[in-house]
């Protein structure tokens, strides 16, 4: 049950109406986490803003979900989970790259070295170790790569802390934490 309300589209009124009609225009629907971000337009405006932007980052849509699904998953946030899940599952990401994710691997060692990253600096809340830079940087990420990681985390736990505290009921097909209320961390 929500905690903070989820404002109605059709009844939504100035800069929330606004913003909802450009999210319903894009995706054919205003899921909950956006109703629930209406409350406050301009925090709205500057979660679409940062999104659109890393949109047109340097990872693909593939792996800015997967880094939104290791995210979650170190958070625990259920709605995110189910979300980019399902956003990924859209965009081919199989279920054992879903899976995968979630625990910061991927078939792909570039994906997987950013997912560690991302896991860690959730886990350590942004207090990496030199040692894990470095090993980033040998892995070749590059200090963009690492920026740019730091943004995608920085989005992802807005969500997951917004999700938590609202209670956001979720409008996906529903996917739990693996080990709610655990921290993990495969860091280095």
């Amino acid at each position: 049950m929500n905690r903070i309300s989820q404002l109605d589209p059709q009844t939504a009124t100035g800069p929330a109406k606004t913003l909802f009609d450009g999210v319903q225009g894009k995706l054919g629907v205003v899921p909950n986490l956006i109703r629930v971000l209406g409350n406050a337009p301009a925090a709205l405006k500057g979660y679409l803003n940062f999104s659109a932007a890393l949109g047109d980052g340097g990872f693909a849509p593939k792996v800015r979900e997967q880094i939104a699904l290791a995210v979650a998953e170190a958070n625990h946030c259920a709605y995110c989970l189910s979300a980019h899940s399902f956003i990924g599952g859209k965009l081919g990401l199989t279920r054992q790259d879903l899976t995968d994710a979630r625990q910061a691997t991927a078939a792909d060692q570039r994906t997987e070295t950013i997912l560690k990253l991302a896991q860690s600096i959730v886990v350590r809340r942004g207090e990496l170790e030199p040692t894990e830079l470095d090993q980033a940087r040998r892995a070749g990420l590059t200090d963009s790569d690492i920026v740019e990681t730091v943004a995608h985390v920085a989005l992802n736990i807005f969500s997951n802390y917004i999700n938590h505290i609202a209670g956001t009921v979720i409008d996906f097909p529903e996917v739990a934490p693996v080990h709610p209320g655990v921290a993990s961390c495969d860091c280095a």
